[in-house]
C-alpha cells in the first residue's frame, strides 16, 4: 500500500538546477569586483577555504550553518590588510550583495517548472536547502508554500532540523505524509531515510548509488517526475 503523501520537499542545488556554473561564476564575478577595489587578492586554495572555515567554526558554531556569514568572514580575512576598518567592512557587504545576487543567475534544468505546476496541484510544495538561495527569488516560488534553510533549520541536512521544521509549516502533516526530492545520497536520500520519509533520488548524472542502505526511485529528468510520483502514490 502506497503511504498518503500530502507534502513533497524539494532540495534545490543541484536538484532544481546545475549549481556548479553559477557558484563558480558567482564567485570569479565578485572577487574580480574586489580585487577592482582593493588590487591583488590571495585567495588561498580550496584546503586554505576549509582549514579556515574549521577555525571560524570553533570560534562561532553558527557558522557551520550560517553561509552567508561564513562567506562575509573569509572575505574579512582576506581583506584584513584593508585600512580602516569600515572600508573593509563596506567592501565585505558591497562585495556579499554582488555574489548573492549572481548566486540567484541559475537556470533551471529542463522540465523543472512544468513538474513544478502539476505536482503544487496536488500537493504541498517545500523546500529544504542547506544553501542560501532563495526560491522566492524566483518565479517558480509561486508554487512553494515554505522554504527552509539550514540558517532558519540552526542545522544542515541530514540532521533533522529541516524535517522537524517542515511538518510545523502545514497542519496535520507527519513524517508518513512527505516525500522528499533530492540529488545527494547522504543529505537528502539519508537524511530522509533515518525518519522514515520516502524519498525519490535525483541522478542526472548516472552516479552509482554506493550507500548500505536500499536505494529509492530515481529519476533523472524532470520531465518524468510527475508520472512517477502519480503512479507510486495516487
Amino acid at each position: 500500500m502506497s503511504k498518503d503523501i500530502k507534502m513533497i520537499t524539494f532540495d534545490l542545488d543541484d536538484t532544481l538546477w546545475d549549481n556548479m556554473p553559477t557558484i563558480t561564476k558567482a564567485e570569479i564575478d565578485t572577487r574580480n569586483w574586489i580585487e577592482e577595489q582593493t588590487g591583488k587578492v590571495d585567495w588561498g586554495t580550496f584546503e586554505d577555504f576549509l582549514e579556515t572555515r574549521e577555525k571560524l567554526i570553533k570560534n562561532d558554531e553558527s557558522i557551520a550553518w550560517d553561509i552567508s556569514k561564513l562567506r562575509k568572514e573569509i572575505f574579512k580575512i582576506k581583506l584584513d590588510h584593508i585600512r580602516p576598518r569600515d572600508l573593509r567592512d563596506e567592501i565585505v557587504e558591497e562585495a556579499f550583495k554582488i555574489f548573492i545576487t549572481k548566486r540567484h543567475e541559475i537556470t533551471l534544468f529542463e522540465g523543472v517548472e512544468e513538474a513544478l505546476e502539476k505536482l503544487s496541484k496536488n500537493f504541498v510544495l517545500g523546500v529544504l536547502t542547506n544553501g542560501n538561495a532563495d526560491i522566492f527569488k524566483f518565479d517558480i516560488g509561486k508554487y512553494f508554500k515554505f522554504s527552509i534553510s539550514s540558517l532558519e533549520a540552526k542545522d544542515s541536512k541530514p540532521n533533522r532540523a529541516h524535517f522537524d521544521e517542515a511538518i510545523k509549516r502545514v497542519d496535520n502533516i507527519n513524517f508518513e505524509n512527505i516525500l522528499h526530492i533530492g540529488d545527494h545520497q547522504i543529505n537528502d536520500i539519508f537524511g530522509a531515510f533515518n525518519l522514515g520519509i520516502e524519498s525519490l533520488w535525483f541522478n542526472n548524472k548516472g552516479v552509482e548509488w554506493n550507500q548500505s542502505f536500499t536505494k529509492p526511485d530515481e529519476f533523472s529528468s524532470w520531465k518524468n517526475l510527475p508520472e512517477l510520483i502519480s503512479k507510486k502514490y495516487d
